[in-house]
């Protein structure tokens, strides 16, 4: 009989740092501190909404957010909401897009290694209408 390859609660305890983590965030820079101030500027974005999307891009999760900015989890879904709503975007995904092409475009210095990502947005179809775009 195979036993089971899925870690028991003895080797989660004895084996893993309690600072291990799969969900460790990648210490990776999307955007500088200067690319991030022509996305404010460009969004209206305010210096609170600021920090959730900066924490939002780098993978954070809405009650980890909270957690690091000392808020509720609601405050930060509000912040998100109002985020979208500036940038025409309906996820975190194109909010992101977003940012890093406005800042690929309108910075001085690119620190980006490909072509800015077009989005396009696709109206729903009806009845009356074929593939619009906006």
């Amino acid at each position: 009989m195979l036993e089971s390859s899925l870690p028991t609660e003895k080797d989660k305890s004895e084996n893993v740092n309690t600072d291990d983590s799969l969900y460790i965030q990648p210490d990776v820079t999307l955007l500088d501190n200067k690319q991030w101030r022509y996305v404010q500027k460009r969004y209206h974005i305010s210096p609170r909404e600021l920090e959730v999307a900066k924490l939002v891009c780098h993978g954070f999760v809405n009650g980890d957010v909270a957690k690091k900015l000392n808020v509720k989890p609601g405050t930060v879904k509000t912040h998100l909401r109002s985020i979208y709503a500036k940038t025409h975007a309906k996820n975190r995904i194109t909010m992101l897009l977003r940012f890093m092409d406005y800042a690929n475009r309108f910075s001085n210095k690119s620190s980006f290694d490909t072509l800015p990502v077009q989005i396009v947005e696709r109206k729903k179809q009806t009845k009356h209408t074929k593939n619009t775009y906006l």
